[in-house]
């Protein structure tokens, strides 16, 4: 990422995308997702997501997405504050929501006093780290569809839910029915950039007004470009999301078999999900920083990334032996 921002740091070109990095970096990722598709650079992941809703739903919709997704817990109210949508969280145990989930909310329709489901947000990976089949998105995307409603897809992981199921990144995308996607850089080893994917070319007629009326331009596009110019060469991405769910393993693993340890769901991408011992967790947070994802059962969350090497790994589970006791 480095040498590619190096590369484009010579010389003047055109601002605010109209250059000859950011069109040939669009045009890889369009023919990379599809004929139909349409990309636009962005500066985050959150900024993302709100422009890709905003899109889809007026302020008097709703979004039905699931309880632990990312725009519903955290992203600081952020598509409820700019859109003045409404989200409508789905119960999940894995982070996966169902066309059951989605039809609990589709009550009311046509009632003026009743926020109007317009749109269903699906994360792939899930915050869980659990994967969405091409059938199960396939499913959802027609169900939300005969309803009227539009699919969404936080594609913060995607790659590593590609690579995980063996699978093109259309495959998970435009060929399964979502609508639009927020494709994750960041998470993929972008220093910073996201982008903004649509699957039906109406629905981006006016997003580059949507673009910088939401504060998402950036007049320097092409050191975005950039990035994502360097993680489609020679399969980067793939590489990177590959080794990062290839840790993740490796670090599940070791977890299991840990005493007074369990794992709690499915590792499946880049993100471990486990039941520590409670007195225990502040001495291994000390010898590797990880999140507490749910207090109440001490039930920590560690993400591996592109750059996680296995020293890493055994340096942890070496540390975390010695203060359990194992």
């Amino acid at each position: 990422m480095l040498a590619a921002l190096a590369a484009v740091n010579e010389g003047h070109v055109p601002s605010y995308g109209h250059d000859a990095y950011t069109s040939e970096t669009r045009g890889r990722l369009e023919e990379l997702f599809g004929d139909r598709s349409r990309v636009f650079f962005v500066f985050s992941g959150t900024g993302a997501n709100v422009l890709a809703l905003e899109s889809l739903v007026s302020p008097f919709n709703s979004v039905i997405c699931g309880e632990t997704a990312h725009i519903y817990t955290s992203e600081c109210g952020a598509a409820e504050k700019h859109i003045g949508c409404k989200l409508l969280p789905v119960p999940t145990s894995d982070g996966k929501i169902d066309r059951d989930g989605i039809a609990r909310h589709l009550h009311r329709l046509g009632d003026d006093h009743h926020s109007q489901p317009g749109a269903v947000s699906i994360t792939q990976a899930t915050e869980y780290g659990t994967v969405y089949t091409p059938d199960e998105i396939a499913l959802i995307a027609s169900f939300a569809h005969e309803h009227g409603l539009r699919v969404h897809m936080d594609g913060a992981r995607l790659a590593n839910a590609a690579v995980s199921l063996g699978v093109p990144l259309r495959a998970i995308t435009a060929d399964a029915g979502v609508d639009v996607l927020t494709f994750g850089g960041t998470k993929n080893g972008l220093i910073a950039g996201e982008a903004v994917v649509f699957f039906d070319p109406d629905l981006a007629e006016n997003f580059q007004y949507r673009r910088m009326q939401g504060m998402q331009l950036s007049s320097k596009m092409r050191f975005i470009a950039a990035q994502f110019d360097a993680l489609l060469t020679d399969d980067l991405w793939k590489r990177s999301a590959a080794h990062a769910n290839a840790m993740a393993r490796a670090l599940a693993e070791g977890i299991r078999a840990l005493p007074g340890c369990s794992l709690t769901q499915l590792v499946q991408a880049n993100e471990v999900f486990a039941i520590l011992p409670r007195e225990h967790i502040a001495a291994l947070q000390d010898a590797c920083y990880f999140h507490i994802w749910n207090e109440s059962i001490s039930e920590a969350r560690f993400v591996t990334s592109f750059d996680t090497t296995q020293e890493d790994i055994d340096s942890f589970l070496e540390s975390a032996r010695e203060i359990l006791g194992g």
